[in-house]
């Protein structure tokens, strides 16, 4: 994908972003929001128990004042950094929904009346179901679907992409989003949504991550740190009783420092803005996520089903060849082809007129003096054609014509026969062509492979996911399309109910599926996929099917989209290991600091040499809240994914976060306590 058609990623830095998130990371201090993070509610509660013992220590003159303001403040400090980085992850979203209502404009729009003539309105007036023509040079009211006319449209102020597109009525390239322009000619939409509830309006909600729910993953990850967190704060209040029968009894500051620096605060103050990140970078790729469970999901997905039309291969077929049966000319087939599509509003239709007149100047007939009855194509009969002067000129699908013909006793050449078969199994469609019972010949439809298809689902079977491609054509095409794009496998002859079994039949093992589509076909399917990645060019309802959008209706996208997933449940995972390691060199500074004077055998584990018992303390609460604010990038960012075994990734992540958790700690703490020391903070 071009970069020009990626929405812009704000640096970490920007000034904008850090404001707003040092506003937001105060306004979360509220109670009611602080509950949803356990872990960082402990937290809060154990900084306003210090202050409240600060304030007796202050009115009474009692304790060190100056070794409790300052655990006081870093324990603040730690609430704040986990707010920070929540919000920060917001922050970025936010930015990018302040540019997205830049293109939210209030326009106004040409409504049909049922007499024909036209009413222009606000486009805060218009409701579903209402009809507006848009000319050359006009901004699409709102979001629709093109019912009559073709029209080149600009959608830059939706994907970033500079390229115009083409709409049309009919097939899966018929909706319009609101805010685009119309470049050239003019279009008939209906419009589908109210005010507010525009695809734009959507984005923007989504982006803000203010509907972001907590996924399957994160609530058992909650789960867990809540459950360490309950063990570490009974082990603490129980150690009170010891400490006193020891002649060692404990203040309120050094038992919630131990308290906040054993319990997982590392990861408790990053899990938000892990999951935030992992939707914001999903932005970044055009890609909208429409919660944080699809995202998380994309990550563990084992089979990736793909429609075939628009997905894998460029678009609708196209008409690039003319077979005559043996005594028929290529013109009197092409001739005859033409007659038969005329009425056929189908774009393969379309393109056999096209082909017939490029080819042999097949054009400007005039026979309306014939009384012509034209005959359009119909799911049912799969066929189309004309009756004209006596004349019955049919073109359809192999099964149709033939049944077509057998009926009048007629039977196909041999050589045509072959013909068919051949096209079939090069990957094209064949249709006959049929004058009063007599075939005339074959008209070839070609579908087009996109490039480095192939490739891309190489990639994606080096990273364990199964592709599967779904067409509706028959048993040879499908095989002939899948081996020249790679996938491992098809399902020819698709109905959307058979597509929503395969899913289902599929999840039943036990796998996580993924589909994109852009069809009102593929919409069930989109729906009971797991992870559904809807094309932006496709219909309304296979948009609001699926869980994600890809703005740029590149179906390779979700290679990307997989990964994105895969480095979220990566850098969760890492986060966490990091979070527990780290609390290794804690135990070696408080619980010596906490007990050496009524038990000197316990110097023995100051192995950091900290000065004193109140500046290990110290420097341990200051580590556990400075390392929150330093992984803030990391989390935002993700740990890179690399396609390799379950295996390969959990080695890694214990060598680097596993043991880089229990070093960093040790040189932190050390570093702050020569610091402190020689400030004489402690």
């Amino acid at each position: 994908m071009s970069t020009s058609g990626q929405v812009k990623s704000k640096p970490l830095a920007d000034k904008k972003i850090v404001v707003r998130a040092i506003v937001g990371s105060i306004a979360k201090l509220h109670p009611r929001i602080m509950v949803k993070n356990p872990v960082m509610f402990v937290v809060e509660v154990g900084a306003l128990l210090t202050t409240m013992q600060l304030v007796l220590d202050a009115l009474h003159h009692t304790g060190l004042f100056g070794f409790g303001l300052q655990i006081t403040l870093w324990l603040w400090f730690t609430v704040l950094f986990a707010n920070f980085a929540e919000a920060m992850a917001e922050g970025r979203g936010k930015a990018q929904a302040d540019t997205l209502r830049k293109a939210r404009a209030e326009t106004q729009a040409h409504r049909l009346r049922a007499d024909g003539s036209l009413d222009v309105v606000p486009s805060s007036k218009l409701r579903s179901g209402d009809v507006v023509v848009v000319s050359a040079g006009e901004f699409i009211p709102g979001d629709g679907e093109v019912i009559e006319g073709v029209a080149s449209v600009d959608e830059s102020a939706i994907t970033g992409e500079s390229a115009p597109v083409i709409r049309e009525s009919g097939g899966d390239r018929s909706a319009v989003t609101g805010g685009t322009r119309v470049l050239s000619d003019q279009i008939r939409v209906r419009i589908t949504s109210n005010p507010g509830e525009t695809f734009l309006d959507r984005m923007i909600k989504l982006v803000e991550g203010a509907s972001r729910q907590k996924t399957p993953n994160e609530i058992a990850l909650n789960i867990l740190l809540a459950g360490l967190t309950i063990i570490f704060l009974l082990a603490v209040i129980t150690l009170q009783p010891f400490a006193i029968y020891s002649g060692a009894p404990q203040s309120i500051f050094v038992l919630v420092s131990l308290l906040v620096c054993l319990i997982p605060t590392t990861i408790g103050g990053l899990l938000s803005a892990i999951g935030i990140a992992g939707m914001d970078r999903m932005i970044q790729r055009n890609v909208i996520a429409m919660s944080g469970r699809a995202v998380e999901a994309s990550g563990d997905v084992d089979v990736l089903l793909l429609d075939k039309t628009g997905t894998i291969t460029l678009g609708n077929r196209e008409a690039t060849m003319f077979y005559p049966c043996p005594n028929v000319t290529e013109s009197e087939l092409a001739n005859a082809a033409q007659l038969a599509s005329l009425a056929d509003e189908t774009p393969e239709g379309r393109s056999i007129v096209v082909l017939a007149k490029d080819k042999y100047g097949l054009r400007g007939r005039e026979f309306s003096h014939r009384n012509p009855i034209f005959i359009p194509f119909s799911a049912q009969t799969r066929m189309s054609g004309v009756d004209l002067d006596g004349l019955q000129i049919r073109k359809g699908a192999p099964e149709a014509i033939l049944k077509h013909v057998a009926e009048r006793g007629q039977q196909v050449p041999k050589e045509t026969q072959q013909c068919v078969a051949d096209i079939s199994n090069g990957g094209g469609t064949p249709l006959l062509v049929a004058e009063n019972a007599r075939i005339l010949g074959v008209v070839a439809l070609t579908d087009i492979v996109k490039g480095g298809m192939r490739e891309r689902f190489e990639h994606l079977r080096a990273m364990g996911i199964r592709t599967m491609m779904i067409t509706g054509d028959n048993p040879l095409t499908a095989a002939a399309i899948a081996r020249q794009a790679g996938v491992d496998d098809f399902l020819a002859e698709a109905r959307p109910e058979d597509k929503m079994a395969l899913i289902k039949r599929e999840q039943a093992k036990g796998k996580l599926v993924a589909m994109t589509g852009d069809g009102t076909n593929d919409a069930p399917a989109l729906a009971q996929a797991d992870v559904g990645v809807a094309m932006n060019t496709g219909t309304q309802a296979a948009k609001e099917a699926g869980n994600m959008v890809d703005l740029d209706s590149n179906p390779t996208k979700l290679i990307e989209i997989v990964e994105i997933g895969k480095q979220l449940l990566i850098t969760r995972g890492a986060l966490t290991t990091f979070s527990v390691a780290n609390d290794v060199a804690k135990y070696f500074a408080i619980i010596p600091a906490m007990f050496a004077g009524a038990f000197p055998q316990l110097n023995a584990l100051n192995i950091m040499g900290l000065a004193t018992p109140q500046s290990a303390i110290l420097s341990a609460v200051i580590f556990n809240a400075v390392i929150i604010i330093a992984l803030i990038p990391l989390a935002l960012r993700g740990v890179k994914y690399r396609p390799a075994g379950a295996a390969a990734l959990l080695r890694r992540n214990l060598l680097v976060y596993g043991l880089g958790g229990v070093v960093a700690p040790f040189v932190g703490i050390k570093l702050i306590d020569l610091l402190i020391t020689y400030l004489h903070f402690a």
